[in-house]
């Protein structure tokens, strides 16, 4: 039961093959018998109370698609009943008085919270070994990481500890945990699921969006998440969409751009050649491949670590001692307890951040480093819009290597960086982008996922799902699970 897609859980749901409660205890045991570390707060109670309203829907006739099945949420989306720590410190012990809009719409959907996941601590990092929780394990090898932020929504869906998972996306934190863990994740169009009830990193790249087994399981969860919401400043007024309206159409004549940037130094040789195999399958199906450029694919790195962290130091100046949260002890004066608090709730991935953030921000050096990577965000931007009149759909890797060890790289956050070359870009230009399964390479100790990157143009999401799900229909990559 607990390796079934979204569409085979909602059928045996609606034909009472089993109820919502049955389904919610089957993860909730699964999860309890779990030592990857994926999930930070879990309540029986409260999950069985909404999996028992959920078969009062069923049974009224009154349920949708989504109705009784369970979902687990990034520990960045504010939940009410459970825990809001944002995998750190300074919120530990934090409940919020609300929801999120995104948990709010799932659960209107009539999807059954099973508690919250574990991250990268305020969804900095690339390998979830950030959180004050300790880091996630990667399912497919316990020593490797899992990919991050999202590592603990990417890691649970892979364990098959939930179905579906919420997930945020920086800079490649839904893409890359789930190239790391051999699931489906998208990250759609800045703007179009709400931000609101998400606990902000960097406000002008933050983006919720799904992890799952399918892409016919995100193209539903997108369906529920997305939606205008006057209470986010930056969400985007436009008509809600079923995303799954087109996942049968045929890919014959679409054009796939392959940017020679994405194929050079630093990509590992065994991965190139499982994307390179997965493009050939794309033209078996009808696609063509196009050679595009992304001129500015090496300049993204020291761009977003320019405007990632100076919007970083502002969200997290709230962060004090004085409205909630975390607040040191033994201060003795108000500067003195803003400092002690500040030093003690973060951890050192986080307070890099923010020192990083508040220098490029400081007089003298804003025109210097931060309007400087405002213009190459622009330029980056510009790249994609000649690229998108060449071909329909972008396509490359997702992270250079397979997941490492934990703590290969913990004593060198720049190579940590470096991983997120291919992701990087689509944030900034605001885009939507997702990583479905394409393979398996040798890692450290056992074979470990390669993603594919799908990069579409400004609300395309429905297209990607479409040329995610046809790859899906004629490969197996994405029905593998650890273990096997």
């Amino acid at each position: 039961m607990h390796t079934k897609t979204l569409s085979e859980l909602s059928s045996l749901l609606q034909s009472r093959q089993i109820s919502a409660t049955e389904l919610a205890r089957l993860f909730l045991d699964r999860i309890h018998q779990s030592d990857l570390n994926a999930f930070l707060h879990v309540d029986d109670t409260l999950t069985l109370q909404q999996a028992r309203a959920a078969d009062e829907k069923i049974a009224k006739g009154e349920a949708g698609k989504l109705t009784g099945i369970p979902i687990a949420h990034k520990d960045i989306f504010v939940t009410t009943g459970w825990r809001s720590t944002a995998a750190s410190k300074m919120l530990a012990n934090y409940t919020s008085p609300f929801d999120a809009t995104v948990v709010e719409k799932l659960r209107e959907a009539g999807m059954v919270t099973l508690g919250k996941l574990n991250c990268d601590e305020f969804a900095m990092g690339s390998s979830n070994e950030n959180s004050c929780f300790g880091p996630v394990k990667n399912p497919w090898d316990k020593t490797a990481v899992p990919g991050g932020s999202s590592g603990g929504s990417a890691a649970a869906v892979a364990a098959r500890l939930a179905p579906a998972a919420t997930g945020t996306d920086t800079g490649g934190s839904i893409r890359q945990p789930s190239s790391l863990c051999g699931v489906t994740g998208i990250k759609p169009t800045y703007g179009r699921v709400s931000r609101y009830g998400m606990i902000a990193y960097a406000s002008s790249l933050d983006q919720g969006g799904p992890i799952a087994k399918t892409a016919e399981d995100c193209a539903l969860l997108l369906t529920a998440m997305s939606g205008f919401d006057q209470r986010d400043s930056t969400s985007i007024e436009k008509e809600p969409e079923d995303f799954a309206r087109n996942l049968d159409k045929p890919l014959s004549g679409i054009k796939i751009g392959v940017p020679r940037e994405y194929f050079g130094e630093g990509l590992d040789a065994d991965v190139e050649k499982a994307i390179r195999q997965a493009l050939a399958d794309y033209e078996k199906l009808g696609a063509v491949l196009v050679d595009i450029s992304l001129p500015n694919t090496a300049m993204c790195i020291p761009a977003y670590y320019v405007i990632a962290p100076a919007e970083a130091s502002s969200n997290l100046s709230r962060f004090d001692g004085v409205r909630y949260g975390f607040r040191a002890g033994n201060h003795t004066d108000l500067q003195d307890m803003y400092r002690k608090t500040r030093t003690e709730g973060f951890g050192e991935e986080v307070k890099r951040r923010i020192m990083m953030g508040t220098y490029v921000l400081s007089h003298g050096y804003y025109d210097a480093y931060y309007i400087h990577a405002q213009k190459i965000r622009r330029l980056i931007a510009g790249d994609f819009r000649q690229a998108f009149s060449q071909c329909d759909v972008i396509m490359g890797p997702v992270s250079p290597t397979v997941a490492w060890p934990i703590g290969e790289k913990a004593d060198d956050p720049v190579a940590n960086y470096l991983g997120d070359i291919y992701t990087l870009s689509t944030n900034l230009a605001g885009l939507p982008g997702m990583s479905i399964p394409c393979g398996f390479v040798q890692g450290n100790s056992a074979p470990l996922p390669v993603g594919l990157q799908l990069t579409g143009n400004y609300f395309d999401e429905a297209r990607l799902l479409n040329i995610a799900h046809q790859y899906q229909q004629a490969t197996d990559w994405h029905q593998r699970t650890p273990g096997q």
